[in-house]
């Protein structure tokens, strides 16, 4: 299959497209800086160009606090060019794999008792969270063939990322604040790739919840970190008032993957194995760069 990733140099990007290339698609990875989504005369020269049967956006604004001071440009990125790429494969009957996040639900009550599906009404705040609600709304309004996959505290071998920042301060030998009342499924992109190179290979179209299995909270992620790797710190919980943060968190944003599992896929792997399995992926590359770094 030919499949265009828009967005292609991100966290997420730089797992993927090998991935599909493993599993004998022809891909054409295009960065930010070689297509601007909100550009339409852009994104309509690279769907030209590349002949694709299937689009996959991971084109996002990610800079949750830094929304909160430029939600202009957050708007643009997320809801504006997610729109613009929505309507242009619509309009070429182009099936749309588009990328969004748990923070949809950043106003969920984390009494809720259940992880959130796909038929759960979304509870965005915050310039971030909004902006990432309205380009799914775009996506749906343009009518296309459409994938939303929403995912969760996602990390992989290209910062910034929790995981990667936990081990920098580590290496520095200084006090860690980290929260302990946001709970949450980390998702490493390498379980992810798998996940959605399967999902895009299929004609379903909706809302799917793909994210590691189980849940932590920020403090429980980072205890597990040091103690695979072996590295002491002095690491503090606190609350989300204490850590004040420009932007609202989601309190409760672990995803039910209902939809995906009702193809007949398995879930993805628990957040722990995800964990051990880019420490050994990354232990001599992004880790050990990690550990330099921060000393």
């Amino acid at each position: 299959m030919r499949i265009l990733v828009l967005g292609a140099a991100g966290q997420l990007g730089r797992d993927l497209v090998p991935r599909l290339r493993e599993c004998g698609h022809q891909v054409v990875a295009a960065s930010r800086a070689e297509v601007d989504i909100t550009r339409p005369e852009q994104v309509r020269r690279a769907l030209a160009a590349s002949n694709s049967e299937r689009v996959i956006n991971c084109a996002a604004y990610t800079k949750v606090d830094q929304a909160e001071r430029e939600p202009e440009l957050a708007y643009a990125i997320n809801r504006d060019g997610a729109g613009v790429v929505a309507r242009e494969c619509a309009e070429r009957d182009l099936p749309l794999c588009h990328i969004s996040t748990d923070f949809v639900f950043t106003k969920a009550p984390s009494t809720a008792g259940r992880p959130w599906t796909e038929a759960d009404e979304p509870q965005p705040a915050g310039v971030y969270a909004t902006s990432k609600r309205a380009g799914e709304l775009a996506c749906a309004a343009a009518g296309g063939p459409l994938q939303l996959v929403r995912t969760a505290w996602l990390y992989g071998n290209q910062g910034p990322n929790f995981p990667l920042a936990i081990v920098r301060a580590a290496a520095r030998g200084k006090p860690i604040r980290v929260v302990a009342d946001q709970l949450g499924s980390p998702t490493w992109t390498g379980d992810l790739a798998p996940a959605l190179e399967r999902l895009v290979s299929t004609s379903a179209q909706g809302t799917f919840h793909l994210s590691g299995a189980g849940a932590t909270s920020w403090y429980g992620f980072a205890q597990a970190l040091l103690q695979e790797l072996g590295m002491e710190a002095e690491l503090t919980p606190v609350t989300t008032a204490e850590w004040a943060a420009p932007a609202p968190r989601p309190s409760y944003s672990v995803l039910a993957n209902q939809a995906w599992q009702d193809l007949g896929q398995p879930p993805l792997p628990d957040w722990r194995v995800g964990l051990k399995n880019w420490l050994g992926a990354e232990r001599g590359g992004a880790i050990a760069a990690a550990i330099a770094g921060g000393g």
